[in-house]
């Protein structure tokens, strides 16, 4: 049985905490001076997994001191139509960030819809612009669930110059900026994926292991380092001997624990992190709008934001 008050486990929740505190300073100033942030989020259809999602941002978003408001479009709206409803909010200047909730209907493509929102408005680092940027190590506006992963690693202590990282995964949203923030901090990352050869011998070499494949307790204790720091990015469900439904991640996390020196917990790791971080990169997408407004209007920038 997994016990989450061991020492062992990084937990996103006491992260998250401290992050969306520093938030809620910022915002405070940004509203005193007349630009308040604001999020909103797109859903598409009627899916009860996304009004969890959403819940939780918004009560978050309370928290930091952000607007939230959510916009519901029907599940026969035309691509074409909500693209439009982007673009609005694109050149709205009371709006800071978008948010689109996925899933969206099979016949929306959502890589469409993320490149249609603006790359200042992009606070989940969507935006092929954003992905690309990471590259030039401008990472301050980096996919959430991949920030929130380098972030947990950051809490060992460990130093990132030189250290062997391994990511099982390589999604573009996760695996792939994953493998590029910690390039960027020095590390030597290597990448692996379904067509790798003896994942388990590149998986021992990591002083750092990441995974995001979505294959329940993928990585067992003889795959893993001894002394790792081990961050599963993995959300799956499983019934267990007892007929009940539990979450469990990529990792068989009851075995690694007791070879590895870190690891997350799931749920309780990863996950609680990445709306604080996507909060966080709404104050970076709005400090980078007042600038813009700045060095275009030549005026004070809560006067733009009337």
């Amino acid at each position: 049985m997994t016990r989450t008050d061991d020492s062992r486990y990084l937990k996103g929740g006491p992260v998250a905490q401290r992050i969306i505190a520093s938030v809620r300073e910022d915002a405070a100033i940004a509203t005193a001076e007349g630009f308040p942030p604001k999020l909103v989020s797109i859903t598409v259809g009627d899916t009860a997994a996304v009004d969890v999602y959403v819940r939780n941002q918004r009560a978050k978003a309370a928290l930091a001191g952000i607007s939230f408001e959510e916009r519901r479009f029907a599940a026969d709206i035309t691509a074409g139509e909500l693209e439009a409803a982007i673009h609005g909010l694109n050149a709205d200047p009371r709006v800071t960030g978008i948010i689109i909730q996925r899933p969206v209907p099979a016949h929306i493509p959502i890589k469409t819809l993320q490149a249609a929102v603006h790359p200042l408005k992009d606070v989940e680092g969507m935006h092929p612009a954003s992905i690309g940027n990471i590259v030039y190590n401008q990472l301050d506006l980096a996919p959430c669930t991949a920030a929130a992963s380098v972030e947990l690693l950051k809490e060992t202590g460990l130093e990132l110059k030189g250290l062997e990282v391994v990511v099982v995964g390589h999604s573009e949203i996760v695996g792939k900026p994953i493998a590029f923030l910690l390039m960027s901090e020095g590390a030597t990352v290597t990448v692996c994926h379904h067509m790798t050869r003896s994942l388990a011998a590149h998986a021992r070499r990591a002083d750092a292991l990441f995974v995001a494949v979505g294959k329940p307790r993928l990585i067992k204790a003889d795959m893993v380092k001894p002394g790792a720091a081990v961050i599963d990015i993995g959300i799956n469900s499983e019934i267990g001997p007892d007929g009940e439904t539990r979450i469990v991640g990529d990792v068989d996390t009851d075995s690694v624990k007791e070879v590895a020196s870190w690891i997350t917990p799931v749920p309780g790791g990863v996950g609680p992190l990445t709306v604080a971080i996507l909060l966080r990169n709404t104050m970076v997408a709005l400090n980078r709008q007042r600038a813009l407004y700045r060095a275009t209007y030549g005026v004070p920038d809560q006067l733009a934001a009337e």
